[in-house]
């Protein structure tokens, strides 16, 4: 694959993201297979999805520059670590200041409905959907959650994890440059995972996992990835520049737990964040009832089937809680109240129940 045609087809993915942000005929085609590694993907998704693989591909063409991509690619992966460990943190402080739960789903219901938690979390999101709300906010469609509800209750030291983002973009478009055309594809498409994992989802979500491990895959491997596809397709000139590339491990006589570490420590990483989520996600449930606290709420909501027991009134706050019925799927009943409490509430919180999906 020459230089041409990688710059081709990263302008073809651009131009798919901005058919997707005018049109809806191509989601049933893309929305089945981006589902799988965007976990739950949505037309932003995808529309930030190809748009970043393909400014990934002409930018690894475009920049030439003589420099140690492999360092560059070290500190991708560490930086995309850090950045989503702070997304995490950002979570815990905004809960303490707004006094909530760590076990339970914050819904904004302003400027539309928004929700954020540990296990999923929107914060980030919401300070780039406020910025791109003010510069392209009429082209926006309205099925498009831009997260902006919650913009108004993210800590002040966001915008600091926000300014970390740019600096990820540069060095991962570092790292990608003189790399045969097999491992580039694969650093643009783990780069965009990452990317929206960040913004969408946080060390919890399924792109950061794909993201993160990915480019990891490529740092060890990317050698005899490429030997193997260029066998395969009997592709030349991918073996040619592939001999420029030396395997970045070689055994240099490290002990046995040394080697395997070094070999293996990442994904024993990802197994143990993968393992957190779930131990959190079921540690923190609540299967007795769920709890939901409605802020500033407006009198005589009419919740329709939802059978809400109301437990305390907060007269200061402006705070009453209920008790819901735990037969319901968690989702289900986030996406239920969000109905009756549109434009009836300034905020609510629900406690999660992670055993609702096994039923």
């Amino acid at each position: 694959m020459k230089v041409n045609k990688t710059i081709l087809i990263g302008i073809i993915f651009i131009l798919l993201a901005g058919a997707i942000l005018i049109t809806d005929i191509f989601n049933p085609i893309i929305r089945p297979i981006t589902y799988l590694f965007l976990m739950g993907s949505s037309k932003g998704k995808d529309i930030i999805f190809f748009g970043l693989l393909g400014l990934f591909l002409i930018l690894s063409q475009i920049i030439k520059k003589d420099i140690d991509t492999t360092k560059y690619l070290k500190i991708s992966i560490v930086l995309g670590t850090v950045i989503l460990t702070l997304g995490i943190l950002l979570e815990v402080i905004f809960r303490m200041q707004m006094g909530i739960g760590l076990n339970t789903v914050f819904c904004s219901m302003t400027n539309g409905m928004s929700s954020t938690s540990i296990l999923h979390t929107h914060l980030l999101k919401s300070i780039l959907g406020a910025v791109l709300t003010q510069i392209m906010g009429p082209f926006i469609q309205s099925n498009i959650n831009t997260g902006v509800g919650l913009y108004q209750y993210v800590p002040s030291f966001a915008f600091l994890v926000i300014l970390l983002l740019p600096i990820l973009f540069a060095t991962i478009v570092l790292s990608m440059q003189k790399r045969p055309w097999f491992t580039n594809f694969l650093m643009a498409f783990f780069s965009s995972c990452l990317f929206i994992g960040i913004i969408d989802g946080g060390m919890f979500a399924t792109p950061s996992y794909v993201g993160i491990l990915g480019l990891f895959l490529v740092y060890r491997n990317g050698f005899y990835l490429n030997y193997i596809v260029g066998k395969i397709l009997r592709d030349e000139n991918l073996l040619e520049e592939n001999e420029a590339i030396q395997p970045v491990y070689r055994n240099r006589g490290f002990s046995e737990i040394r080697y395997i570490f070094n070999r293996f420590g990442i994904y024993f990483f990802v197994i143990l964040v993968i393992f957190l989520r779930f131990t959190i996600a079921f540690a923190g449930a609540e299967p007795d009832y769920y709890t939901v606290d409605i802020v500033n709420a407006s009198e005589n909501i009419d919740f329709g089937n939802i059978s809400m027991d109301v437990i305390n009134h907060d007269s200061n706050s402006n705070k009453t809680t209920y008790h819901v019925d735990p037969n319901y799927n968690e989702m289900q009943l986030i996406n239920d109240l969000k109905v009756p409490l549109r434009n009836s509430c300034e905020y609510y919180t629900i406690t999660w129940n992670a055993y609702s999906y096994l039923d």
